[in-house]
Formats: structure tokens, sequence, C-alpha cells
């Protein structure tokens, strides 16, 4: 086993675990289903008229029917069915919390417990048919004629993405401006990298432009090297999916001190590292928060040799906003879930700015459910914190968009318009009830969409 390279933290180092470890520690956490399990599968199914699995399913997916058609061979249709309502169905199937969508909604739930394995289904489907076009197979879709029309889509997130997606088959030309190196926002760089192996989320983004009509702008922020004002006056229309790029601050004494990280950047290290036995962990990792990237932040941590891991929330499970599946596989994978912990302070080692520990205060809920202090604090052993708290909208080159109430994200109506004439948005960073979810972000992506087709239809074509 290699020795493990310190860091500048005391604690925090590489080479944990051996390449080999590291390799089985990170494999798919959900191996696809054979051609014959996928078959018996799909013969759980009632194929319910007017299904509630279709209903819990933000993209509507015909659920029943491409499952109907698994289960009579004709995948490549059971394909065309998932992809036509989600352009990233095989990314979906992987990350989406089927056990509150459309799982939870299953009818099978209610005769013998155990609903239909429908995300299993889903990337059978998907991966049989981006296997076939990698092989050489027409492709499923087809653009419409060129319209003239050239939209900018800002983010290459799920958003960005399936708007794009949905434009270029309407005919239109896209151009898509990502501040990043690698297209895919969030499924590249922000989900654990058990959930996605082999590349996925690229994998997924070249079969995605294979359609064509759409183009990639990588390093190209909003703000320092794109305006608003010049992709409006250059484009026919314009499409924001920037989602949250910046991350609530605690706000506690110790919060800048060395080991103490935002889980987001540790995540994004981890999916671009080559070489996972060179990403650094501590040997007694606190975590702070109570949602999906919290406990992603926390398994990754143990999964690359750290020997402690505290997932610590300042309310209890029910109200963390982590599915109760991703809770109890935390648990199975060593992590420890501290309920009703308020973080107070960071504290630091005897001279020095490197973190030790952080001390935390219980809490309560008072008679009218109001959270409350208890003045009870507890001391927690750590040499890497991560924090977990959540994603904040950033401003900046988003001069002249209104906000939803709050501020936090930018206001949309039901189709994804702003208050900008030809200015759309959805995903993370619009106001409108969004729940944080890759299905959901990429539905506003489909919605305003379409929205912009019809917009455009109303609108004269603008001098090259």
């Amino acid at each position: 086993m290699s020795q493990p390279t310190s860091n500048a933290a005391d604690g925090i180092a590489s080479g944990r675990l051996t390449a080999e470890q590291l390799g089985c520690r990170f494999a798919d956490v959900a191996p696809p289903l054979s051609v014959n399990a996928a078959v018996i599968a799909a013969d759980r199914c009632h194929y319910c008229y007017d299904a509630p699995c279709v209903a819990a399913c933000p993209t509507g997916i015909d659920i029943p029917g491409f499952i109907r058609k698994i289960g009579n061979g004709n995948v490549k249709g059971a394909a065309r069915d998932i992809l036509s309502a989600n352009p990233l169905g095989g990314m979906c199937a992987r990350v989406c919390p089927t056990e509150i969508l459309c799982e939870g909604a299953c009818v099978r739930n209610h005769q013998d417990n155990e609903p239909v394995r429908i995300g299993a289904l889903q990337r059978h489907a998907t991966d049989f048919q981006m296997a076939r076009e990698a092989a050489g197979a027409p492709a499923l879709f087809k653009r419409a004629s060129e319209t003239g029309r050239h939209v900018a889509v800002i983010g290459a997130g799920p958003a960005g993405l399936a708007c794009a997606h949905t434009l270029a088959l309407a005919g239109h030309r896209v151009s898509v401006f990502d501040a990043r190196e690698r297209p895919g926002g969030l499924n590249e760089y922000g989900i654990a990298a058990y959930k996605t192996v082999d590349d996925y989320a690229q994998r997924e983004v070249q079969w995605l432009l294979s359609l064509g009509g759409i183009e990639l702008h990588q390093g190209q922020r909003l703000g320092r090297d794109l305006t608003l004002a010049q992709l409006r006056a250059a484009h026919d229309a314009v499409f924001v999916g920037v989602g949250l790029g910046g991350t609530h601050a605690l706000a506690v004494e110790g919060e800048s001190l060395d080991g103490v990280l935002d889980a987001v950047d540790f995540i994004a290290r981890l999916r671009a590292a080559n070489d996972l036995s060179r990403v650094p962990v501590g040997r007694k990792v606190v975590v702070i928060g109570g949602g999906n990237t919290a406990i992603d932040a926390a398994v990754q941590s143990r999964k690359l040799g750290a020997e402690q891991v505290t997932l610590a929330y300042r309310r209890g499970a029910a109200q963390m906003s982590a599915t109760g599946a991703e809770q109890e596989f935390a648990r199975t994978q060593g992590v420890m879930l501290a309920e009703w912990m308020k973080p107070v302070r960071i504290v630091a080692a005897a001279g020095s700015a490197r973190v030790q520990a952080v001390e935390f205060e219980r809490t309560s809920l008072d008679a009218s459910g109001a959270l409350r202090s208890t003045g009870e604090i507890v001391r927690v052993e750590a040499d890497m914190v991560l924090k977990a708290i959540g994603q904040t909208l950033l401003p900046e080159g988003l001069d002249g968009l209104e906000r939803a109430a709050g501020g936090g994200r930018i206001a949309v109506d039901a189709d994804g318009a702003t208050s900008l004439e030809g200015v759309f948005a959805g995903g993370d960073c619009a106001g409108h009830g969004a729940t944080d979810l890759t299905v959901q972000a990429v539905q506003d992506g489909k919605l305003a969409a379409r929205a912009i087709d019809r917009f455009l239809a109303n609108q004269s074509v603008k001098a090259a």
C-alpha cells in the first residue's frame, strides 16, 4: 500500500488506500440489469391506466409504455419514449431519487412493498440506445429543417443541455456558453463518483451533441467573458441556466481555518481526479449539512479512506432534504449521522491555523415547532470539515433580471420567461419552486425551449 502524502492540515492526506481498493469502493453503486433481469423486472409492471408513476415524474415519461416495450423486446422503442420526454434520461436513471418520485408512487408498494424497478429499467433502455449509436447505428432523433434562428444558452448543466437539445430538435441553431472546462454542470462536477462511473456524464453530453445544431463554448463565464446585453444583441433569444455557483457561509468562528472546505469543491476535485489515490482526505471528517451534497461528501470521504466521518445536521433526520434511502446508504458506508447539532465554533489546534474540532450546540423543537438551542455543547474532533449548507445565486452578469421573492433566484413565469423580453431561465437558478433535482432542471430546460420556440415564431429573424 502506498504511504499517505500529507497535505497542509494535520491528518489530511492522499494515498490512504491502494488504487485497487479505491476501484472497488468507487465501483458502480447500482450495476445495470442484464437482458433477462430487465424482462423479469418489466413483467412486474401492471401498465396502469392514468399511472401514478407518470404523474410523479417531473418530465412526464410514459413509464408504463416504455416498460411494456422492454418486456416485448423493443428496447429501442423504450429508449425513444424515455429520451423524447427527458433527453438526459440516462443520468436521471442513475441519480434521481426514484424512491420518492416514480417508484415511490408505484402501486406495487401497496401490494408487496416492492415497487417496479423503474430507474434500473430506464437505465437499461437508455444505455442500450447510447451503445447502439456509439457502434454506428442510426440516431434516434433527427433535427427539423433549419429555421434560421440562433439561441444562446448560458450554462451546460442539465437545464441548459435539455433546453439546447429541445431547441436543436426544432431546427434552431444553439450556442451553449459554460464557465467550466467540461460540460455537464452538476452532473459532471457535483454528483458522487460512484453513481456515474466510466465518465458517463461526458458520454451523455456527446450523445446529446450528436444531434447537431449545438455548439459548445467552454471557459466562458457570464459577467466576466460575456454579458446578457451582448448575447441578446447577437441572438434571437437567450436561456439562462447558470445554477447556483455560490455557497452559504456558516458564519461561525474558525470557518477560515486550514482544513475547512466547501463540500461542493471537495466533490468537484474528486470528480476531476484521474487518480483517486491522489485526492486528500482527513482521518476524522465532519460534514455539516443535511442534503444530498452532504451525503455525497460524507460517503466519498469514507470511500477515500477517512477513518471517522460524522454528518451533523441542526435538525432531525426527518427534516433532512436528503432522502431516507440516501441517509440509510450513508449509514451502511460507515457515516455517523448526528442529528440536532448546530455548529457554533470551529476550533484550531494549539498554536496553529489548522482545524482540530467542531463545537456544536444541541438543538430541539419548542412547542410551536421552532428550532431552539439547549445550551449543551458537544465537541467533535476533526482534521477536515466540509460545509454543505446550501448554494446561492451569484449575481455577476444578471443585471436587469428581476429576482424571485427572497432574492435568491431569478424570477420566472410558468414558461421560464424572465423580466427581460426574449430571456428565459430554468434549473436551480430560477425561482419557481424548483426542487434542485436533475430531473426538474431537465424539465425546466425543456419547457423553456418550447416557450422560446413559440416566442421565436412571433419574431422576425435577426440579421447575421
